[in-house]
């Protein structure tokens, strides 16, 4: 694996924890100016004109030393700096340069797929940044309206889109696939608002139907219909300009006195179809691609293994998979998948095997190609092996390098909460709106019994949970969520704007990031 990939990943795998998005929540602009400028090309979304969103031709023989210049070459949007809004967030990106170095190390695996997948489908080379806009490129970051992943697919529109979400395997988290079912979306939006993009782009944030509905609306009051006039959510107001301005900064970044990133145009990872269930572990060893850049590149995955239902791909450096399309040759499928097994005794329910083994039953079931819930006592039982990840050493390391992965990069919270007197398991999972199960997994407790007071426990905490954490300090840590200001935040906790800014060293004018953690002293 050539170094400096390898050293991308493990950056990808850190820089991941930082806060994602800018302020994409509440749609508003830097300087607090309106999002709702006049077009100079008001046009009706039944008659699109074709100049506008022309899709440039490439000549498919031009070779480009950098990537990012190949997707300019084939914007197609209208012209960026013909709102004034879209130049206001050229520049709110240009003056973040740490910020936007993060986000081109995260895409770096994946923006020459995503960029071949445009061309191959006739996109505009625009849409190659709207998982900065959605997600700053991390497949881990979760908002607080449940839409997860890079491209930022709510649960029901995934679904829709083929993105299979069960105990094994998330798509919505997976890049490879939530590329394909993000330009399916953009694509369909595009077809069904007769090629205006700029209305698609409304419909991916807002929903197609709640566009539609407002097109309806501005033709019988006889008002154009394109994106700029639609009286559409405070947050889509703001969506499209956050694009138009990064395609601003990226057409015309000597502007804004902003380098970028060179990226070469080939790519550096590829996919392996395993063909059937396989051990992610097993994959590391066969492929030698490190455990940590494994789950990095293949974050869909919430196991040690991919999902008996599919997909059985894993995506991996392109020497990796070289590998391990090489070691294929030579093992017995059968031996892709490792897995425990537990005798049941007497008394055994699978609701006492699902319990005890913190495994669904569905996932029992399925694993045993059990019809019914009955089983007897001696019957051997298939078990995947999340108990056997605290023991054995290559799994631990695996289970260490999912749980950082999966509760560090969503903005998570990490809590040290230090068990009070006549407190159980329940009570605190109750108090930050965990699950038991995920007490017991974080702090490796077999025994809810064995607790006892003074013990510290470690809680991951996320914005989709409570709120607020209390240390034992008198302080709060507060998680910023979609909507928030310094004014709304201080208002709840009854303190000033002005001692917000100074125990979190806050600028005047500063703009809140969802995720972002303020401290609070009460």
């Amino acid at each position: 694996m050539p170094v400096k990939f390898l050293a991308a990943m493990v950056f990808l795998l850190l820089a991941g924890c930082a806060t994602t998005g800018t302020n994409q929540s509440t749609g508003e602009v830097p300087d607090n100016q309106t999002t709702q400028v006049a077009s100079r090309h008001s046009v009706d979304a039944s008659v699109v004109d074709d100049h506008l969103f022309k899709i440039p031709t490439i000549d498919p023989g031009q070779a480009y030393e950098n990537v990012w210049d190949r997707i300019v070459d084939r914007f197609a949007l209208p012209e960026c700096s013909d709102q004034e809004v879209n130049l206001q967030w050229a520049r709110w990106y240009a003056d973040r340069p740490e910020y936007m170095a993060r986000i081109f190390k995260r895409a770096e695996p994946w923006i020459h797929y995503i960029a071949e997948e445009l061309e191959r489908r006739n996109m505009p080379g625009e849409l190659a940044l709207l998982p900065i806009v959605e997600s700053a490129y991390d497949p881990f970051a979760y908002s607080s309206g449940r839409a997860l992943g890079t491209w930022q697919f709510i649960s029901d529109t995934g679904k829709r889109y083929g993105l299979k979400q069960n105990w094994w395997y998330d798509g919505r988290r997976d890049v490879w696939s939530s590329t394909q079912a993000a330009l399916e979306y953009l694509s369909y939006m595009s077809n069904m608002f007769e090629g205006d993009w700029l209305l698609a782009l409304a419909g991916y944030n807002t929903g197609e139907n709640r566009v539609a509905r407002q097109i309806t609306r501005n033709k019988s009051i006889g008002k154009p219909t394109d994106y700029w006039n639609l009286s559409l959510p405070r947050e889509t107001r703001g969506y499209v300009p956050k694009l138009m301005g990064l395609a601003c900064l990226f057409k015309y970044p000597e502007r804004y006195d902003f380098k970028m990133a060179v990226t070469p145009d080939e790519p550096v990872i590829a996919a392996v179809d395993m063909g059937r269930q396989a051990d992610l572990v097993l994959i590391s060893q066969m492929s030698q691609a490190p455990i940590d850049v494994l789950f990095t590149l293949n974050p869909g995955y919430n196991r040690w293994a991919t999902s008996p239902e599919g997909p059985f791909r894993v995506v991996l450096p392109l020497e990796n998979a070289a590998l391990l399309k090489t070691s294929m040759q030579t093992i017995d499928p059968n031996s892709l998948m490792r897995w425990d097994q537990v005798a049941v005794e007497r008394g055994d329910t699978l609701s006492d095997l699902s319990r005890r083994h913190h495994v669904p039953i569905d996932v029992l079931k399925s694993s045993n190609n059990l019809k019914s819930n009955t089983i007897h006592p001696g019957q051997k039982l298939l078990l995947p092996r999340d108990e056997q990840l605290l023991v054995d050493p290559q799994y631990a390391a695996a289970a260490a390098q999912l749980q950082e992965l999966q509760a560090g990069l969503i903005s998570a919270d990490r809590i040290t909460h230090t068990v009070r007197p006549g407190e159980n398991l329940s009570v605190i999972a109750k108090r930050y709106r965990v699950s038991v199960d995920e007490l017991q997994r974080w702090n490796k407790i077999n025994d809810p019994r064995t607790l006892r007071a003074g013990f510290n426990l470690i809680v991951f905490h996320t914005p989709t949970q409570s709120r607020t954490g209390k240390g034992n300090s008198g302080e709060v840590r507060y998680v910023v969520e979609r909507g928030d200001s310094l004014w709304s935040i201080a208002r709840k906790y009854k303190v000033r704007v002005n001692d917000l800014r100074s125990w979190n060293s806050l600028g005047k004018g500063v703009v809140l990031q969802p995720g972002q953690k303020l401290r609070i002293e009460l």
